[in-house]
């Protein structure tokens, strides 16, 4: 597998080993192993319900997996809690804005959970969003926001306190398709820019790019990981939509 990582990075930005879950007698992952690398984006791509945001979950520590590990920057979230989440940036598939607060009022919240200075904030917070291109309407109500600036600010304060991986989960869900096209493309220049590991959850086949990692996840299991390429050439797939549906017929076969 190819890797972007430059060799001052000791460790991919997240490690996920053997990692299972079970809701009751229901399981929701089963030995699901991969890794995302600093400067790429990897595309967790299955339908609703094959376990992406029970692994988000996991990843944040929202849930705690009692088999398996998962590590952040090279830091095992179980045994380094706070350094590992510390290193984690996160914007959910629902937004936890605060509708009544206004954009800069909901980055200096939370830059003060993370601890930073009101001089680091005021710095981080114009930087990020001139980068976002809210900066003009960091006085407006977020419930004034349509999605898409809803989101772009909510990636702005994910990266707030520098983080080196961004988790994204359905990052687009109820935007159009520009808005969608726009945020595909502007993730994907933060990875490279910012140097991040970027885990994109979805379930829409047309967000993936032929750069990305991808990591193909049905009912718990991880049915392939690779670069879109070299995949579309070992399954001898002509798209992604095609690979798909050849993982899981090979799945349901088996």
């Amino acid at each position: 597998m190819r890797s972007n990582v430059s060799a001052v990075d000791k460790h991919p930005g997240l490690r996920v080993t053997h990692l299972s879950y079970a809701y009751a007698k229901k399981t929701a992952l089963d030995n699901v192993s991969f890794q995302v690398d600093r400067g790429s984006c990897s595309i967790l791509l299955g339908p609703n319900g094959a376990g992406k945001s029970t692994l988000f979950s996991l990843v944040t520590r929202l849930y705690v997996a009692s088999e398996g590990t998962i590590e952040v920057n090279g830091k095992n979230l179980r045994r380094s809690t706070y350094k590992a989440l510390a290193k984690l940036g996160v914007v959910f598939q629902q937004t936890t804005l605060d509708m009544d607060m206004t954009v800069i009022q909901n980055l200096r919240y939370h830059s003060a959970l993370h601890g930073l200075s009101r001089k680091q904030a005021r710095i981080r917070i114009e930087q990020e969003l001139l980068r976002q291109r809210m900066f003009d309407r960091r006085h407006e109500k977020i419930r004034q926001l349509n999605g898409g600036h809803r989101r772009r600010v909510e990636i702005a304060r994910a990266l707030l306190h520098q983080p080196s991986v961004l988790l994204l989960d359905e990052p687009t869900v109820g935007l159009d398709i520009a808005s969608r096209q726009s945020m595909v493309e502007h993730i994907h220049q933060l990875a490279t820019q910012d140097n991040l590991a970027v885990l994109w959850a979805t379930h829409l086949i047309d967000e993936v790019d032929d750069s990305d990692q991808l990591i193909v996840l049905h009912q718990g299991r991880v049915l392939a990981d690779g670069w879109v390429t070299e995949l579309l050439h070992d399954y001898n797939a002509d798209n992604v939509s095609e690979l798909f549906q050849q993982l899981t017929m090979l799945e349901q076969a088996a």
